[in-house]
């Protein structure tokens, strides 16, 4: 194995979220090279180098000073209070008394297991799944459910057309576009900085060579989005800079006027739908007319695009952005409904699909034989929250709240145990987020690096980077099964997250619970074995793991591009019944009308937003993901670094609002609203509607005394609330702001430098 202090003579392979790539040490710095078989690799790839050895590695096990002396406890100091280093036993023994003190005085939920996080590509060291696994079998925990990134998505689907990963990843295909599609109409774009990433990796990046390969026969592409990025300039596509979170408006009105020239399919609706006589009328007055005060594109463009929607085979796409807001059901309801109302839904390349172009998951038919996956361990504990409520918990335990048919309550956690996440970005509003975390007793983190979530905990575990471990890498839609190589040994004082648990579940007594009795690297071996006998099953090539580990990758067999559930209950309503209460595409839902929701009716509505613009904040901010690196991970790497001006995260806006502020290119720039405040660098350009500014998430929270984030962290402005009582999403990509120039010396960005530690005292207390 490769340390970091000596040459690596071979490439060692390895694999990340956005790209398997090779490493060699050269000249006492890492070079990174992409696959060989990747077509379109990530720059992404680039932040690597800087990640083994940067200064803001956590060295050794840091404990904030006041809950190392006084003990647990509510405190407002997280954030603030210096950092001790104490020997692995020492921490050990103490947060193994502090677990047992949490259960024995306030029962398991009172343990939060943190949401979800994008360590690492290896199915093994999942830090969510090493983590939930430790929780459950020590006594269990209260967990989250669904995702930031598609939290209202992930609740309506189910309930109106059918398993969320079935109809989402595995219904419409890249190939399918490429060879059928005639119109794709594109709500939210297809970005290809979002289509780089898959979890557990992505061996072939065939996005752009799809959509270019789909206009050179053709197709045409329609992107309606504030921002003109979110499609590749060489597809040629037709821009609507909708105004933001209006897109339902445009697509009942494209209804509207399909239904009105006739054009609808009666046919479809009738055998294959749901609701129909509820949505209907509903869409009488949503005319062209009505669309264009809200959504800014003029009646003339809305009829015209209606025109063409029912020319050929039409692709009506949602991405995840748009349900990551103020009732975020409606769009992905909206768009499924236009999608029934042409009557293509199940079509090859035709129809709807949530999600296309916003991870590498999608369009991809799923593998013929299962990967390599941890199991999850059942949780004893039956509480849960939707995972973007995670400060309404901590804020307001005991408190009821709706969510999807529920009357539940917050429960009272005293402990929150994160590892691999970074809540600190992906969480809004953060100044609340941090006086929500100081009503914790305990927070844990393992954490690589001083990322603001370290900077906020009690407890600090310095946990290996994924490119410290052994690991299998696999995604269930990519063909490569790669056999992770670490580049170096674990770098300081650095365990692996699995090592750390083994540890703690020793000293409370569930040792053999959680290890099962094999190491990490026999974990590797039985979790090969799946994948070995459905390759034997089905008669292909199965090496043994010992070949396959020496090999560095195995190529698996493709499944069917067929059109999954939607193909099949197209061709055969009947007989291949969805999911959903009444079996069919429900376009309108009584269940949901049930529940007398009055933020999610019972069908797709055009619903007014509580914040939107004013005279005081005059201006969309649109906080979407980033394009130099994933989430918060790497910030400090070379592509993300080099991205910044300054060392700011970048803000973009139109040559308009810049001149009625008096804001030039590379202008310090100030964002702000009644939540907190961030510093960026302004770029001008005129690939952004006016009215609307867009700062990326990611930039690692680096706040002064007031809150401000120096860095350009976003989420300092977004609106911390639910999508709706139905869902609870995540609405963090949509918020109102003013922005004026920052005039004198901005403060230095100190996000990548670390806190201040201190050894322990001579009397041994620290």
């Amino acid at each position: 194995m490769c340390r970091v202090s000596v040459e690596c003579v071979t490439d060692v392979t390895h694999s990340a979220h956005w790209g398997v790539f090779n490493a060699r040490r050269e000249d006492g710095r890492w070079r990174v090279r992409p696959h060989a078989g990747d077509p379109d690799p990530s720059p992404v790839l680039d932040n690597i180098p800087d990640a083994l050895d940067h200064p803001a590695r956590v060295a050794a096990p840091a404990v904030r000073r006041s809950w190392w002396e006084n003990g647990p406890g509510p405190d407002d100091r997280r954030g603030t209070d210096e950092y001790v280093e104490v020997g692995w036993d020492e921490v050990l023994d103490r947060l193994a008394g502090e677990l047992s003190r949490v259960r024995t005085d306030h029962g398991d939920a009172a343990i939060y297991g943190g949401s979800y996080g994008w360590a690492s590509a290896g199915r093994f060291h999942h830090a969510q799944g090493q983590l939930h696994r430790f929780l459950a079998v020590t006594g269990g925990y209260t967990q989250s459910v669904n995702t930031y990134s598609g939290g209202a998505a992930e609740v309506i689907l189910p309930r109106i057309l059918g398993g969320f990963d079935a109809v989402t990843r595995y219904s419409v295909s890249w190939d399918q576009v490429a060879a059928h599609t005639d119109t794709v109409l594109a709500f939210g774009g297809m970005a290809l900085k979002n289509s780089t990433v898959a979890s557990g990796g992505v061996s072939r990046h065939v996005e752009r060579g799809a959509m270019r390969s789909a206009r050179a026969r053709g197709t045409r592409f329609v992107l309606v989005s504030p921002l003109r990025p979110d499609l590749p300039d060489d597809v040629d596509a037709q821009w609507l800079p909708i105004e933001p979170g209006t897109d339902v408006a445009l697509m009942l009105a494209l209804m509207h006027e399909v239904v009105a020239a006739g054009r609808h399919d009666r046919e479809f609706l009738a055998t294959h739908c749901a609701g129909w006589e509820t949505l209907e009328p509903y869409l009488a007055s949503r005319t062209p007319e009505w669309a264009a005060v809200i959504t800014g594109i003029d009646a003339a463009t809305i009829r015209e695009l209606a025109a063409r929607l029912g020319t050929g085979r039409t692709l009506v796409t949602c991405a995840q952005s748009l349900q990551r807001a103020e009732h975020g059901e409606q769009p992905v309801w909206g768009g499924m409904a236009l999608a029934a109302v042409l009557g293509q839904i199940g079509l090859p390349g035709g129809g709807f699909c949530y999600g296309l172009g916003s991870l590498g998951h999608y369009g991809r038919p799923r593998n013929a034989v299962p990967v390599p996956t941890l199991k999850r361990t059942p949780n004893p504990v039956r509480e849960y929250i939707p995972v973007a409520r995670v400060a309404d918990m901590l804020l307001h335990p005991g408190e009821p709240y709706d969510y999807n048919g529920e009357r539940r309550t917050y429960p009272h956690v005293r402990l929150a145990y994160w590892i691999g996440g970074n809540p600190f970005h992906h969480h809004q509003d953060l100044n609340r987020l941090r006086r929500a975390v100081g009503r914790l007793d305990t927070f844990v983190v393992h954490e690589p690096f001083w990322t603001a979530t370290a900077r906020h905990a009690d407890v600090v575990l310095p946990s290996t980077t994924t490119l410290e471990r052994e690991d299998i890498g696999a995604s269930g839609s990519d063909p490569l099964l790669v056999a992770m190589k670490p580049l170096s040994a674990p770098v300081g004082g650095s365990r692996d997250d699995y090592a750390i648990f083994t540890e703690l579940a020793e000293r409370l007594g569930h040792a053999r619970e959680f290890t099962e009795g094999r190491t990490a690297r026999e974990w590797l071996g039985h979790l090969y074995l799946r994948t070995q006998k459905a390759l034997v099953d089905r008669g292909d090539p199965a090496p043994d793991f010992d070949d396959f580990w020496a090999a560095g990758e195995l190529e698996l067999p493709p499944g069917p591009d067929d059109g999954g559930v939607l193909a099949r209950f197209r061709a055969d309503p009947e007989g291949h019944r969805l999911p959903t209460p009444s079996g069919l595409i429900e376009i309108a839902s009584s269940t949901i009308a049930g529940f007398g929701y009055d933020d999610c009716p019972g069908h797709p509505a055009w619903l007014e937003p509580v914040e939107r613009p004013d005279a005081r904040h005059p201006l969309w901010l649109v906080a979407n993901q980033p394009s130099t690196r994933l989430h918060s991970q790497l910030d400090f790497g070379a592509h993300s670094r080099g991205a910044k001006r300054g060392g700011r995260e970048v803000l973009r806006m139109h040559p308009d609002d810049a001149a009625a502020r008096g804001i030039t290119d590379g202008d310090v720039v100030r964002m702000a609203n009644d939540r907190g405040a961030a510093l960026a660098t302004a770029r001008v350009t005129d690939e952004i509607r006016a009215g609307v500014v867009q700062l990326p998430t990611g930039a690692w929270w680096d706040p002064e005394p007031d809150g401000t984030c120096r860095h350009g962290n976003p989420n300092v402005v977004t609106r911390d609330a639910g999508s709706s009582k139905l869902a609870q999403g995540c609405t963090g990509q949509l918020c109102a702001v003013q922005l004026e120039r920052f005039d004198g010396d901005p403060p230095p960005v100190r996000a990548h430098v670390p806190p201040p530690v201190t050894g322990p005292r001579r009397d041994g207390t620290a």
